[in-house]
């Protein structure tokens, strides 16, 4: 696929509107406010680095804020994000799997800076996990892409049927179904079923804070800081788990395992209020008391450049 017609996608530029109001800092300590204000700068200058090199390739291409962004992406061939995994998960709800994605990763987190700063404040910046690129080795990259040297990975996402019907976004990271009160109970049952299959599995009766379904590429996130497993990021295996539930009993052993891409998660809601939360806070579907949820792998993928793509073409040279 000849990539010829591209998308800017950028991370604001006033990423903190809180560091001055009427010409007086709100931030009173000193070395917090310089931290931030180097963000801003370093973000600032990595949207103005991609934009110089665009300028030389032979491609089409115009920027769009994330914050301007409202409707499905098509007619162009690729989506470039510059920011960090937060704003390549906002482009992908507005993505099928006929457009490309690379992210640049604007901000990187410096190891030097957090361990200097690290009795004062956590001066971590952006991870990047998605993100193929920094504008260290932005043209290069760009140019593996159009010159045809790497193609791009098809990364799962999860679809959610809620009452049987499709919701319109689709997760990349996971999803959370719990109660809009993070301090209420959820009351929940699930059980795997086999696609193709007229069996019948057993039900998972559940009180606990609620039930988080992430894919490959989520499991290295909010999954992984629950107590999960990592998983190979091409994997279309869904992992899931069930938040502190309370007295399982002989159950416990079900309330963390993953399931294959011809199977599917079927939950029951018993709570009188709940909330589906798509990739953290950035979509979200509200659940009621007799709701069913169907949660699968068959959501279209994300053709997305990893940079171990990359890696994989400089080791043939």
């Amino acid at each position: 696929m000849a990539i010829r017609k591209l998308l800017l996608l950028l991370k604001p530029v006033d990423l903190y509107p809180f560091l001055e109001t009427d010409g007086v800092s709100l931030i009173k300590n000193h070395q917090v406010l310089q931290y931030l204000e180097s963000r801003c700068k370093v973000h600032r200058d990595a949207i103005t680095f991609c934009q110089e090199i665009l300028n030389k390739k032979p491609v089409e291409w115009k920027p769009i804020s994330r914050n301007d962004l409202s409707h499905p992406i098509r007619d162009v061939d690729m989506v470039i994000t510059v920011g960090g995994d937060g704003t390549l998960l906002h482009a992908s709800h507005f993505i099928d799997d006929s457009v490309h994605v690379l992210g640049v990763n604007s901000d990187p987190t410096q190891a030097h800076e957090v361990e200097e700063l690290s009795d004062q404040f956590d001066a971590s910046r952006s991870t990047g996990h998605l993100c193929a690129a920094t504008v260290d080795n932005f043209e290069q990259v760009l140019d593996d892409i159009l010159f045809g040297r790497v193609v791009p990975s098809k990364v799962s996402r999860i679809s959610v049927k809620l009452n049987s019907e499709p919701l319109l976004s689709h997760a990349l990271n996971d999803i959370l179904i719990a109660h809009p009160c993070p301090a209420a109970v959820s009351k929940f049952s699930f059980k795997i079923k086999n696609k193709d299959c007229d069996t019948n599995p057993k039900t998972v009766n559940c009180r606990s804070s609620g039930l988080r379904v992430c894919t490959a590429a989520g499991s290295t996130a909010a999954m992984l800081s629950a107590g999960g497993f990592l998983m190979p990021m091409l994997s279309r295996d869904l992992q899931f788990m069930v938040r502190e539930p309370i007295s399982p009993g002989p159950t416990l052993s079900q309330m963390h395992s993953a399931f294959k891409p011809d199977q599917f998660l079927d939950v029951n809601w018993y709570s009188d209020h709940g909330t589906i939360y798509i990739d953290g806070c950035q979509v979200n579907y509200n659940v009621q008391l007799g709701d069913t949820i169907e949660i699968s792998s068959d959501a279209p993928v994300l053709n997305v450049f990893l940079s171990q793509g990359f890696t994989q073409i400089r080791s043939r040279y």
